[in-house]
């Protein structure tokens, strides 16, 4: 498969996810180093047409203009592309590229490189489950996903909207969690796909080290005397340790 080395070239790659796993974090940091695309969540269903809409896109556009001008944003003058998946996300993309390319339809990696071209998988997540679901609902509660960024759609509301806490929301999103991560394994296996696997606790521990790494398995050298940068700022803050620390003595 192509995404199982790191010596031949790519066109694109996926960091594949789970929400709060420091993705957008990530992505910010592959976008700094110059030569790793420009990735964002170009396919997440509910903002496809606030993409569309920023890239002038007509309403009678097809899902393959839509993917074409993802792929003119979302590339470095290398010509490499970079977007972020997370597990819903996938099956509906291979599912529209399906109508688009019938020939392949039910494929989903000979979907995605006639798409995308040369293609490999990134995975990211995190060791910490409860941290993590914790964060998501804190996330979905304000409304505010992110803090920085770069030309990201959506996610970054700073409104007032209170968080507070609840035990059955951070078990449900506990649940959840292991599903997606199972699912995604699951595809990996299914498909003969070999990621690239990243834990959230060792890319917050090494920003810059992590993100070479990466771009070792993705072929690609960072440019001499260009630094590695994050675009996000932290969000955890004393109220996330508490919720952890709560659920926890709850759960005992």
């Amino acid at each position: 498969m192509p995404n199982a080395g790191a010596a031949t070239p790519i066109d694109s790659y996926f960091v594949c996810a789970t929400p709060r796993t420091g993705s957008s974090l990530l992505l910010g940091l592959l976008e700094s180093t110059g030569v790793a695309g420009r990735p964002q969540a170009y396919f997440r269903e509910p903002d496809e047409a606030l993409w569309a809409e920023r890239w002038g896109l007509p309403g009678t556009a097809g899902y393959d203009d839509y993917v074409r001008a993802a792929l003119a944003t979302g590339r470095t003058g290398n010509g490499v592309f970079g977007a972020k998946l997370m597990w819903g996300t996938l099956d509906q993309v291979v599912a529209k590229l399906g109508t688009a390319h019938p020939d392949l339809a039910g494929q989903d990696v000979p979907l995605l490189e006639r798409a995308f071209g040369r293609t490999r998988f990134v995975y990211l997540r995190r060791d910490d489950v409860l941290a993590q679901a914790v964060s998501w609902l804190r996330a979905e509660q304000t409304g505010t996903w992110y803090v920085g960024g770069n030309g990201e759609i959506g996610g970054a509301t700073t409104g007032e909207r209170e968080p507070g806490y609840d035990a059955d929301g951070i078990r449900a999103l506990i649940e959840q969690i292991d599903e997606h991560n199972a699912a995604w394994e699951e595809w990996f296996a299914s498909h003969g796909v070999r990621p690239y696997r990243v834990r959230y606790e060792d890319l917050d521990a090494d920003l810059a080290g992590v993100t070479r790494r990466i771009l070792g398995f993705l072929g690609l050298d960072l440019p001499e005397g260009h630094a590695i940068a994050p675009r996000h700022r932290r969000q955890a803050d004393d109220l996330n340790a508490a919720w952890i620390e709560r659920y926890r003595l709850e759960s005992t």
